[in-house]
């Protein structure tokens, strides 16, 4: 990118919540070529408006353009990128994995040390629900690599900055 530095950005939105909302996002993003590595969406505490958390990766002057672009969007109510600011920023995961009587044991010790939750098990599998940093997830997923993850869905990262003032 024209050697500019390429990071990964955290950006809250506050936007209407109605139909097509999200697909004008997405083309913003779109359009510059900047790719959304996660996305996580829920309503907010008025029902007329949504959070949106967005990850990407890409070079600053690239998201300073993305960003106006977003803020003229007529939905947008704010978009911001939270990058270095104090913010607080989780996933959830739910991962599935080969658990045979023979590693159950192995498997329940990883799990109890990153804080798991056990929510189904049987002869062939066992499936676990985490929560925490992006770095504790990957760290767990490199973990639990050698037994065979079968399927790991993630939430995509939610943000919140500390403090009064809000997110987005």
């Amino acid at each position: 990118m024209n050697g500019t530095t390429v990071k990964k950005h955290s950006i809250s939105l506050y936007v209407s919540n109605k139909p097509g909302v999200l697909m004008r996002i997405a083309m913003v993003f779109s359009r510059r070529a900047y790719n959304i590595e996660s996305l996580a969406v829920s309503r907010a505490h008025d029902p007329n408006f949504s959070h949106m958390n967005i990850v990407a990766t890409g070079d600053e002057k690239t998201l300073d353009q993305i960003l106006k672009q977003l803020n003229k969007l007529v939905d947008v109510v704010h978009a911001r990128d939270n990058t270095g600011e104090d913010i607080i920023d989780r996933e959830m995961v739910l991962v599935k994995v080969r658990c045979t009587a023979e590693s159950r044991r192995d498997v329940m010790q990883i799990a109890h040390v990153f804080g798991c939750e056990v929510m189904h098990m049987d002869e062939e599998t066992t499936i676990l629900q985490i929560a925490g940093q992006t770095e504790k997830i990957d760290a767990f997923d490199r973990m639990l690599d050698q037994y065979g993850v079968v399927e790991i869905i993630r939430s995509g990262k939610m943000i919140i900055t500390r403090g009064p003032e809000r997110t987005s």
